[in-house]
């Protein structure tokens, strides 16, 4: 497989420490990219400044920066510009509050080629401070599955948040992140799952880490509970939508779906009470279980959390 010229993507939106500190690390990879594409969802252009910072040290290497605004409050509508903007045969998706080590991209184009694959996505790694209470740090909260390097990626695993795919697969499509999304995240999941109902194939590169600090705001009860639970609709919606299968779900595995989590809610409501004594993390792992369980149920009446409204 060969490799023509590498875009990067990046939304982002009033994170300009982070932006910066990025933009740093893509500057330093041993690979470079051709162009690396920032899409501002900020209408006031906040980023703007950080990104003619750099512009300097990306034209001496030769790699293209280019800056726009997308002014809706909107995070489909800003990846897909990001996607419109970028001219690479391959796009890296990374988001503002990551961190890319020096061999980041190089390890995904390699992992591309060697595997014959389509799309690559590899670990965003919490960076959980050394400050943040006891109980949030055994809690694993913040960790998402991890694969063998060359294993296709589950398609309730896929996200964007660390991804290398083939320009053309995304350029076929008519519509690549659906704006429906926007303000409640989980286009990613959806339109990566779009792609493998299309005969994609998603691997996995467990080298190819990146590291996202997990700031106080999140080091809380509440928003776990409304991370998962969120992830529980996003679920059920992708679900409904045929998007983990090839086809949309009978009526008998509908039932099915929605009586089991209804148990799961239930089992895991009192597996939070009784676990309270040996431990925070505990109880607070089984209430996320129970919200998550909670937030499928709650697509059944057109709930649908808008965690970036």
């Amino acid at each position: 497989m060969s490799f023509g010229p590498i875009s990067v993507c990046i939304p982002t939106y009033r994170r300009p420490l982070m932006l910066s500190q990025l933009l740093d690390d893509l500057a330093a990879q041993t690979l470079a990219p051709s162009q690396i594409v920032v899409v501002d969802n900020d209408v006031a252009g906040s980023a703007r400044a950080v990104v003619e910072a750099h512009r300097g040290a990306f034209e001496a290497r030769g790699v293209a920066l280019d800056y726009a605004v997308q002014p809706e409050k909107n995070i489909s509508l800003t990846r897909n510009m990001t996607v419109a903007l970028a001219r690479g045969d391959w796009l890296a998706m990374i988001d503002d509050d990551e961190r890319a080590p020096a061999q980041w991209l190089a390890l995904l184009a390699a992992a591309a080629r060697d595997h014959g694959a389509d799309g690559v996505q590899a670990p965003v790694v919490p960076d959980i401070p050394a400050s943040a209470p006891a109980w949030v740090r055994r809690g694993r909260f913040y960790e998402w599955p991890r694969f063998r390097t060359g294993e296709e990626v589950p398609r309730n695993a896929l996200r964007t948040g660390n991804f290398f795919i083939a320009a053309d697969w995304l350029r076929r499509q008519a519509q690549v992140f659906n704006p429906a999304y926007g303000l409640t995240g989980g286009e990613d999941g959806d339109m990566l799952m779009r792609l493998v109902g299309q005969g994609a194939r998603l691997i996995w590169c467990d080298e190819a880490h990146v590291t996202e600090p997990v700031p106080e705001s999140r080091m809380r009860t509440r928003w776990i509970l409304k991370r998962a639970l969120r992830g529980g609709q996003d679920f059920a919606i992708h679900f409904e939508a045929g998007r983990l299968g090839n086809r949309r779900p009978a009526i008998m595995r509908r039932v099915v779906f929605y009586a089991r989590a209804v148990t799961q809610m239930t089992v895991a409501g009192v597996l939070a009470l009784v676990s309270w004594p040996l431990g925070r993390h505990h109880a607070v792992h089984w209430l996320g279980r129970a919200y998550a369980n909670y937030g499928k149920l709650s697509v059944l009446w057109g709930g649908h959390y808008q965690e970036y409204a």
